[in-house]
């Protein structure tokens, strides 16, 4: 059965599909010029199928985009909610300092589009309290509650160090401008003119360099982090930490071992020297030493302290950061040992989605629940409901 919605720009045709009434594809902005800010809505006349997702942004590997199995929102909207997923720009596209144009237009894209929830989800039964992006000013006393969940916007620091992966634009700005003239006769076009799909590469290429240049961008070259939203004084106008007001309730957490699955990715498990440790602990803790004589393991100190500097300590910042600030913060930390692919890789990054969603059996992430079980079922369902 078809369903007739109009939003923003015109009407929607959804359909139901096992009980539930489903909308895809529908549009929170105009395609932006390239580089540009997202634009409003183009209107358009009769009614406009919402039945297929809309292109992916380009990125290497297609991780992450609404399309993706792994994302399916059935089993949350079963329990009473209204599931809302959409697209922006990342990599080079969303979050590279180009020179003469807008910055964080990935931050950007995000905030048009939780506008447009805020503007349109009474219309599909939703509530106009939702989850802001970040500690932007432009939305984040719109929303009552927001779950963020072991991402990388914010300080990449261990307590209390002021480092950020927010970079300022000093820094940016190189980051870029080094790519392009290291590029051959063809670097003097504007990046708008070239082939979106071929930036993405481009993007990789200079990742992989980045190591090289840990005397100007310290950590974040370390680390292998070549993009990061821009303290711009606008979209976000200080370190994020410093743009909580306490105001919206925040869950955030991590996974137990979140560095385990990027190791076995880069083809490291199981081979990291004592040498590639103690240098992890050197760069990444803000004591070395405690961090040797806690972890005497060689791969467990590569793994925690580069866990602990990209991820783990963050969300725990963050959750600190909102009591600070007089709000309500609730922690939590994913210990549970994903039985899949051997069970070598304990509570990894990217465990948690297949568990919030209820996705345990489609998709990449599905791989580390290694099959539907009851144990894997329950904490699920523990997850959605919390």
């Amino acid at each position: 059965m078809h369903i007739d919605i109009k939003v923003s720009g015109g009407v929607v045709r959804g359909r139901t599909e096992a009980e539930l009434v489903v909308f895809r594809g529908i549009p929170y902005a105009a395609p932006p010029a390239r580089f540009g800010v997202p634009r409003p809505v183009q209107a358009w006349d009769g009614v406009r199928e919402a039945t297929r997702f809309g292109p992916p942004p380009p990125q290497s590997g297609a991780f992450g985009m609404s399309g993706l199995p792994e994302y399916d929102g059935s089993s949350l909207a079963r329990g009473g909610v209204v599931v809302v997923t959409f697209n922006y720009r990342v990599g080079l596209e969303g979050f590279g300092y180009v020179e003469g144009t807008p910055v964080n237009r990935g931050l950007l894209d995000q905030v048009a589009a939780l506008e447009w929830v805020q503007s349109n989800i009474s219309a599909f039964g939703g509530d106009r309290a939702g989850s802001p992006p970040s500690a932007s000013p432009r939305v984040v006393d719109r929303w009552r509650r927001c779950w963020r969940c072991r991402r990388r916007l914010g300080c990449s620091t261990a307590r209390s160090r002021k480092a950020c992966r927010a970079h300022t634009s000093p820094l940016s700005w190189p980051l870029t401008s080094r790519e392009r003239a290291r590029r051959n006769s063809a670097c003097n076009l504007a990046l708008s003119t070239v082939d979106p799909r071929l930036l993405p590469a481009a993007g990789d290429a200079r990742m992989a360099k980045m190591g090289q240049f840990a005397g100007r961008w310290g950590r974040a070259a370390s680390a292998l982090i070549p993009f990061a939203p821009v303290v711009d004084g606008d979209v976000l106008p200080t370190t994020p930490w410093l743009g909580l007001t306490g105001q919206v309730e925040l869950m955030v957490g991590h996974t137990r071992h979140e560095r385990r699955l990027l190791t076995a990715l880069s083809g490291m498990l199981g081979q990291i020297t004592q040498e590639q440790a103690t240098e992890a602990a050197r760069i990444f803790g803000p004591d070395p030493r405690r961090y040797r004589e806690s972890f005497p393991d060689t791969e467990e100190l590569y793994e925690v302290v580069r866990s602990d500097w990209l991820l783990r300590m963050p969300s725990l910042k963050l959750a600190e950061a909102q009591l600070e600030a007089g709000g309500r913060a609730y922690l939590y930390e994913l210990t549970w040992s994903a039985p899949g692919v051997g069970g070598v890789l304990g509570a990894c990054h990217g465990l948690d989605v297949p568990l919030v969603f209820g996705s345990l059996t489609a998709g990449q992430p599905a791989m580390l629940i290694g099959g539907p079980s009851p144990e894997a079922a329950a904490l699920s369902e523990q997850m959605r409901n919390a």
